[in-house]
């Protein structure tokens, strides 16, 4: 059964940094769209960055855009998400998705792929002003 676990999340002061982790197993394809999302209590989920495993395509909002840094690491099956230069903004609940895929195009956000994939739980993330 596929599952994706992430960790990383805290609590941190404006101008700092994290590194949040989602460990994938029990996947069968070979390349995935992964990406992550973050959502508020009340908020829609938005989307943050994502990537294609099979040539590390990568995409950002432009919220996040400079500042934070996806990447996927194949031996491990681990995707990462370096977050600096935090924003109170930047507060949320953020949640690791994938979904096999044969095409980099197939990782548009506006294609919602992620709307038919796995997802993780959920790690926090608090940024103080």
């Amino acid at each position: 059964q596929a599952q994706l676990v992430e960790s990383g999340g805290g609590s941190v002061q404006a101008g700092g940094s994290l590194r949040l982790s989602c460990v994938a197993s029990g996947f069968t394809y070979r390349r995935y769209c992964m990406g992550w999302f973050r959502q508020n209590a009340g908020k829609e989920r938005e989307w943050v960055a994502v990537i294609y495993t099979g040539g590390a395509s990568t995409l950002y909002a432009d919220s996040v855009k400079g500042r934070f840094s996806i990447s996927h690491d194949k031996a491990e099956n681990t995707l990462y998400l370096q977050m600096n230069s935090l924003k109170p903004e930047d507060t949320a609940m953020y949640y690791c998705a994938a979904r096999g895929s044969g095409s980099a195009a197939d990782c548009s956000p506006g294609n919602r792929w992620y709307d038919r994939g796995t997802w993780g739980q959920g790690t926090q993330v608090t940024v103080s002003s």
